[in-house]
């Protein structure tokens, strides 16, 4: 079942909209018509409005009048209340500052404690710190605003630098629970993860140069599963948020293209290696080589 029913789909909407239009006084059938382009789909004009003409749904009346009297209005559910709830508690939400209004006394429909997430990093961001909250919320501001910060942070040799930059756009990972943000500006700061970043403000010095975002660079892997203990299901769930394509060789064997970042090539070779025997990378060279290496240093800490 879906909380969200029928009733807050495109049609409800659309019709609610109309019926709306008509008691604020719009008549007009072309005004009628453009509320149903913007509102729903290309093949609703063949729809919704010959369904109010012809009073199959008995709303409107065919001079595009209405017999009722008040806007419609569109109450939660005591359910979906309590989803919203349980959302609500999300300590991710926390982040956006949204207000949740009128749930104070309405029992959450699941807590934390009712799943238990398999396959993601226990070193997760802090979204509960105060400071990281604050640094959220200034880049998420940036971003809105088109506007820089400035930060400090410690690159990978362990020196302290300062960062001047452009976020562009938040980008959230499941496995790692963490959120880093695609910048520009700063030639050697194009993604950096939230949690490393300190002292976090506005910078309204002077301003960047107007360039084009660099696009972002994807390879594809391509593996071949051997669907035993159900591999190739665990597969296109832990895949579910790639774009892949899948081809079939027999009744045990498939072919599976994934499309990921460059940039997280290292944590692409790290998802792959933890299928085991059950997954065989087929190409690129370069990607067959990162796994052969990996599996060489275990190997040599003596790791199975």
């Amino acid at each position: 079942m879906m909380i969200f029913s029928e009733l807050y789909s495109a049609y409800y909407n659309t019709v609610a909209s109309i019926i709306s239009a008509i008691l604020d006084g719009e008549h007009s059938e072309r005004q009628l018509q453009k509320i149903v382009t913007d509102k729903a789909f290309g093949e609703s004009l063949l729809t919704i409005i010959p369904a109010l003409k012809g009073e199959r749904w008995q709303l409107v009346q065919p001079g595009m009048n209405t017999t009722l009297k008040h806007k419609p209005t569109m109450p939660l559910t005591t359910l979906q209340k309590q989803w919203l709830k349980a959302i609500s508690l999300d300590p991710r939400i926390q982040l956006f500052d949204v207000r949740f209004d009128g749930l104070e006394e309405v029992e959450p429909l699941f807590t934390t404690s009712d799943y238990h997430i398999y396959d993601r990093y226990a070193d997760g961001d802090p979204f509960d710190d105060p400071e990281y909250i604050r640094t959220f919320r200034i880049v998420l501001q940036a971003i809105k605003n088109q506007t820089q910060i400035k930060f400090e942070m410690t690159n990978r040799s362990g020196r302290d630098v300062f960062v001047r930059c452009q976020p562009l756009r938040l980008e959230y990972s499941e496995k790692d629970d963490k959120f880093r943000i695609a910048t520009r500006g700063c030639k050697f700061v194009h993604l950096v993860n939230l949690s490393r970043m300190r002292k976090v403000n506005h910078y309204h010095g002077e301003k960047l140069p107007t360039t084009t975002e660099r696009p972002p660079k994807y390879d594809v892997v391509t593996i071949k599963i051997h669907d035993e203990r159900n591999a190739l299901e665990r597969v296109m769930l832990h895949f579910a948020h790639f774009e892949k394509q899948a081809e079939k060789l027999n009744r045990k064997n498939y072919v599976v293209k994934i499309k990921y970042s460059h940039d997280e090539e290292t944590d692409m070779v790290i998802r792959v290696l933890s299928f085991g025997p059950l997954i065989q990378v087929l190409e690129p060279e370069s990607f067959r080589k990162k796994i052969v290496q990996r599996l060489k240093n275990q190997q040599n800490c003596d790791l199975k």
